[in-house]
């Protein structure tokens, strides 16, 4: 997530996102690459579960079955979201920006406690 501090994380609707490989997390937890499914699982590393974790701001949409089934239908779209995303950019002030940035990688990861422990 480093490479990730922007004002805008954007995802390909099949890509995935992760500081380590499904195999990589499953020998280092289970010391066993086989678990990789769980690992991968347990990673939450899709444009879906990213969004809903609010890591990634917006899924861009692929073409059925990934971007290389259409590369120029997904170029379009990427073009299309970026373009709207840094319009709305490009009107808040310099301090805005790097208060929302601020916060929003202040809540990724942020620890709860519940009522039940």
């Amino acid at each position: 997530l480093a490479l990730g501090v922007a004002d805008r994380i954007l995802m390909l609707e099949y890509a995935t996102y992760s500081v380590i490989s499904p195999e990589g997390c499953a020998s280092i937890l289970w010391r066993d690459d086989a678990k990789k499914p769980e690992a991968a699982a347990a990673m939450k590393m899709t444009a879906t579960d990213l969004q809903r974790l609010a890591i990634v701001d917006e899924i861009v949409p692929e073409a059925l079955g990934g971007a290389h089934r259409d590369h120029d239908l997904t170029a379009r779209n990427l073009g299309d979201v970026i373009r709207r995303h840094l319009a709305e950019l490009m009107l808040l002030p310099p301090e805005t920006l790097r208060a929302r940035r601020y916060d929003k990688f202040r809540r990724i990861g942020a620890f709860v406690e519940s009522g039940d422990g």
